[in-house]
């Protein structure tokens, strides 16, 4: 437990700073009270979710692969691997940026963008959209630092961005009067900021870096692959319903939009915890399987369970008191409003059970089955959530868009939780048996 409380908090600060670059956005353009405005950065901020779950995904084949060869005390490997997997995260997100960068005008009419807030949202892309393929590297050189436990560098990558961004909004959105350009420009600084800093943890402090030979990069490619794409095909599901979630949402006005941008934006940084717990305690995983300690395997996946509950229950006490505060501060009133205080009154609880399942995602790919989280990630969406979304809104309006995938998430939150479980077991019994054995 303190193991994975001392890296669970000391990488949070780092997410929290990575999550508050978009609320400190969504912020600040509040102030504007353009409901256009804060609608287009709901929609541009779903089609930037997208791009950083890939790199999400890149994060977590850095850290699994790293801390699998640190674990088995092969220093040298890690190092090469580290080359490898930053030259493929760069390239995989070149091409991401370059395919959103032509096809985004027809993609945002898809989930339900028009008018003025499509424009806007266009406005924004056009100038963040190129920065993926850095933001890559910066997620690679996170995952780095994570595999080798050096969470106070991890924590410092995504906090120099956040301090940058919140220095530089007010400046670009209202000094400069460029609105939502201003806030675009403000994060693409930001997120070079935090390219330098995690480069400069992992390939100078760190000298994780050789270099760079195409022939070992093949032959690394295969491994990467294995654990980067189930990971990345994880982790893009989520967005894939949070665009889905959002076009729904759309057919109920800008306000509703702009309700649960807020939402959107706001939630992350209050159950950052949460997200930071399955990157932290994936390291653990994957060093307690090389040195084959199953029981410490076990013990991490309940305690972070435990950790989580009580984390929850606290976040869903204060945002219930502080809705009020949170409404009058971004300026809001009517439905988006309404949707703000019906979040923190009754879908904050439920987030336990998404907690529950980043935990198992972070288990199985580090226990060397990646291709289970994939599955279970997509039968949260395709079935737990896009279902639940679209039945809720039939039966209960924009309330049950909101309302129906929390149904889900705890549905299968628990089954990923009793899966893991299980694998564990079985893992145990396969390789403790091959050991004796030998």
């Amino acid at each position: 437990m303190r193991h994975i409380l001392v890296m669970t908090l000391s990488s949070s600060v780092g997410l929290i700073a990575l999550f508050m670059v978009d609320l400190v956005d969504i912020y600040f353009l509040s102030l504007l009270q353009n409901t256009s405005i804060t609608a287009a950065v709901g929609f541009a901020g779903n089609v930037m979710l997208l791009t950083i779950s890939v790199n999400i995904g890149l994060m977590i084949t850095m850290g699994a692969l790293v801390s699998r060869s640190i674990g088995g005390r092969q220093v040298l490997k890690a190092k090469r691997v580290a080359t490898n997997v930053f030259v493929f995260g760069f390239l995989l997100a070149l091409v991401l940026a370059s395919v959103l960068l032509i096809f985004i005008d027809p993609f945002l009419s898809l989930i339900g963008a028009e008018g003025e807030a499509k424009v806007q949202a266009l406005r924004y892309l056009y100038i963040l959209l190129p920065s993926v393929p850095f933001f890559a590297l910066s997620m690679c050189g996170n995952g780095v630092l994570r595999g080798l436990g050096d969470a106070r560098r991890a924590m410092y990558v995504t906090l120099s961005g956040a301090i940058v961004n919140a220095i530089l909004d007010p400046i670009f959105i209202f000094g400069l009067g460029l609105e939502i350009r201003g806030a675009a420009i403000a994060t693409l600084i930001a997120r070079l900021t935090m390219v330098g800093v995690a480069l400069y943890g992992a390939i100078y402090v760190h000298r994780m870096i050789t270099p760079f030979n195409f022939q070992r990069f093949k032959n690394f490619l295969k491994p990467i692959l294995n654990i980067a794409v189930p990971s990345i095909l994880t982790n893009i599901v989520t967005p894939v319903g949070a665009i889905y979630i959002i076009a729904l949402i759309a057919n109920y006005g800008d306000a509703a939009v702009a309700g649960a941008s807020i939402i959107n934006r706001l939630s992350p940084v209050v159950f950052s915890v949460l997200f930071s717990l399955s990157g932290a305690v994936g390291p653990i995983f994957g060093q307690n399987l090389g040195a084959l300690n199953f029981h410490r395997i076990r013990a991490t996946f309940l305690n972070s369970l435990q950790f989580a509950s009580i984390y929850v229950l606290g976040a869903a006490v204060l945002l219930f008191f502080a809705q009020d505060f949170i409404v009058w501060a971004f300026k809001v009133s009517g439905e988006s409003a309404d949707l703000i205080k019906f979040f923190c009154t009754w879908l904050a609880l439920p987030f336990v059970f998404q907690a529950a399942q980043f935990v198992v995602n972070a288990g199985f790919n580090n226990l060397g089955k990646p291709i289970y989280a994939t599955w279970l990630n997509f039968g949260k969406i395709f079935i737990g959530t896009i279902p639940f979304a679209y039945f809720g809104g039939v039966w209960f309006g924009v309330y049950g868009v909101l309302t129906g995938p929390a149904i889900g998430a705890a549905i299968f939150g628990i089954i990923a939780s009793i899966f893991l479980l299980l694998y564990t077991r079985n893992l145990e019994a396969n390789l403790t048996g091959k050991k004796k054995a030998a």
